[in-house]
């Protein structure tokens, strides 16, 4: 079977005996999650060979040659695994989509902020993708795509303590003993007696908050860079989008004496030159916003108070119809790559016909 190894050089190392189901097909599960991750991660390395390109910390650099070094694993990894099955090899993202010359449009700390951000996601990706495959090389692939990205976050963190860049969750009192809910105004959010928020519903609230003022951060600077008017104005309404999102999570927080995460707009440069083609800021926003669904979602899952869920509710909506607006651009450009799909028995019918 595939074993996983934890040096620099390579992800892989096949042994000679593999398991019986290493010979397999591939499941729709494990195709498109090895599709996803291929893609995400060929953007990924664009964006983090630019930001290594202008970066002067040398700790925020060596973070960010660690995220490249996995990046490119992951990648490698793929492709063997591609070549195994003959199988075609994505276009993904390549050195055209990225100018690493053109200046800086981000600080030093936003990089850091940035690796977090993307991180997420990540291990949302990864995480899915275990139970779902039943190869072991792929089941082990995702395992250990799993355990490099946590390692990467919990370096991101450190160094973000380190240099004090980081914004704390909210504390709030250990309870003094065991209880259980028993009055139904628990639930109650617009009407009656409406009770403080519990801890996993402000987790999810500060994690939104976190996430958009990220979101909005990379929005400002590629909007300022984006050679297109049309992608110009989809990053202003993402703006738009991510600037009321945080505010209404961070006033939910902060109304009830709860601390919130900072904007991190002053970490944009005036920079006006593209350092990526708009075909990949496109897709970048279009994979984040998608992503922003899941984390909308799990957020409601958490929340009992009715007035916090509804605003999820209406915000997932606002931000499906924001990545279907961009899906609609990549794909009347012929920049939208097609995932793996299932047979269209209907047109193979018609064309008997």
């Amino acid at each position: 079977m595939e074993t996983i190894l934890d040096g620099k050089d390579r992800l892989f190392e096949q042994s000679e005996n593999l398991s019986q189901n290493d010979h397999d097909k591939l499941t729709s599960a494990e195709q498109g999650k090895l599709w996803a991750t291929y893609v995400g991660n060929t953007m990924s390395d664009c964006v983090l060979s630019y930001m290594l390109n202008h970066v002067e910390d040398q700790e925020i650099k060596m973070v960010l040659e660690k995220a490249l070094g996995l990046s490119r694993q992951f990648i490698q990894a793929i492709k063997g695994i591609y070549v195994k099955e003959n199988y075609p090899i994505p276009t993904g993202f390549t050195k055209e989509d990225v100018d690493i010359t053109a200046p800086r449009l981000f600080e030093d700390e936003f990089y850091l902020h940035y690796l977090k951000y993307v991180s997420k996601a990540g291990i949302s990706l990864y995480g899915i993708a275990v139970p779902l495959v039943t190869r072991s090389d792929i089941r082990a692939f995702f395992t250990q795509c799993i355990d490099q990205t946590v390692k990467l976050i919990n370096l991101v963190n450190i160094v973000l303590l380190k240099k004090g860049f980081m914004d704390k969750a909210p504390y709030i009192p250990y309870p003094e003993n065991v209880d259980f809910i028993e009055q139904h105004s628990y639930l109650n959010g617009f009407l009656g007696r409406v009770r403080p928020l519990q801890a996993l519903e402000i987790t999810h609230l500060y994690d939104n908050v976190e996430n958009n003022a990220t979101s909005k951060a990379v929005l400002i600077g590629f909007s300022q860079v984006a050679r297109s008017n049309q992608a110009k104005a989809y990053f202003r309404r993402g703006i738009e989008i991510a600037t009321q999102h945080y505010d209404t999570f961070s006033n939910i927080l902060q109304k009830e004496g709860l601390t919130s995460h900072s904007l991190l707009d002053r970490l944009v440069t005036t920079s006006t030159t593209a350092p990526f083609s708009d075909r990949l800021m496109l897709f970048h926003k279009l994979d984040m916003y998608a992503v922003r669904i899941r984390a909308y979602g799990n957020a409601v899952s958490m929340c009992a108070r009715h007035d916090v869920a509804t605003k999820y509710v209406r915000f997932l909506a606002e931000v499906a119809n924001y990545v279907e607006d961009g899906a609609n651009i990549l794909i009347e450009h012929g920049w939208l790559e097609q995932p793996p799909q299932a047979v269209d028995r209907s047109a193979l019918v018609s064309d008997r016909n």
